[in-house]
């Protein structure tokens, strides 16, 4: 079983590690590309493309002037831990045991606008580039086009290397576009996490985005490997709907 999620806006650089182990990312050659393109705009420019600050328009432009390779310990830190949004809240891999750590490293991937595909432990230098964002490189009119024929047999190895078919699919829409699922050849798990409010259930972005890692992390402790196990997850108030469930498409609700 493999699970992809998103990556994160937000990045802790200042908590050390809780591990010396890490991995490099396979996909730098084209990150470089990117970076090329990126480092000849300006930081007015770098905010209209991204649609951000002013200030984060600038530290954007600082990171990408000063991302350099290797990687290393010392000028990066791997991905699981240094992304630290509502997701990777939920999934809280610093309390991780030594043993998860490895098994989430197979487990998992994340999927990134900059680096198109990320193993947990995979050192990452900062940089902010969502998905999503309308980047055009040579014959490339956006991210998608860039990385989807990239991305795709590179989850398709992760998946042979998770010794399972299944992929179960944590990740945003804005991200998952970036496989080309068609040709993974894999059964897909889109499980869906949901909240009453006003006698409704319905999806709350921030408590659906930290029940993702929570489930990641399910997943990861008790070793899950069966897609009917995965109605077992009962963490954090959230419980399985058959009667919201489909087929491929789990619903868990809560309240």
């Amino acid at each position: 079983m493999l699970i992809v999620i998103s990556p994160a806006k937000s990045l802790d650089y200042k908590t050390p590690s809780v591990t010396s182990e890490y991995s490099i990312p396979e996909m730098l050659d084209e990150s470089e590309k990117l970076l090329h393109r990126l480092r000849k705009m300006s930081p007015k420019k770098i905010s209209d493309l991204m649609s951000i600050s002013p200030a984060l328009g600038e530290l954007n432009f600082e990171r990408y002037q000063t991302w350099h390779q290797p990687f290393t310990p010392e000028n990066a830190k791997q991905a699981v831990l240094a992304f630290s949004g509502a997701v990777y809240l939920g999934l809280d891999a610093p309390s991780l045991s030594e043993d998860k750590l490895h098994l989430l490293q197979t487990k998992l991937r994340i999927l990134s606008g900059f680096y198109g595909v990320l193993k947990p432990l995979d050192l990452m230098q900062p940089y902010r580039l969502e998905m999503g964002t309308k980047l055009k490189y040579q014959r490339s009119e956006d991210l998608y086009a860039f990385w989807k024929s990239k991305i795709t047999p590179k989850i398709k190895d992760a998946l042979v290397e998770s010794g399972s078919n299944v992929l179960v699919n944590l990740a945003s829409n804005e991200y998952y576009k970036s496989i080309d699922s068609k040709k993974l050849g894999a059964e897909i798990v889109t499980p869906e996490f949901k909240d009453l409010k006003n006698g409704k259930y319905k999806m709350i972005t921030f408590f659906a985005k930290k029940a993702r890692g929570l489930m990641t992390r399910f997943i990861v402790e008790n070793e899950i490997d069966k897609i009917e196990d995965l109605q077992a997850f009962d963490v954090d108030g959230y419980v399985f709907n058959p009667r919201l469930s489909k087929p491929g498409k789990p619903v868990f609700t809560r309240g």
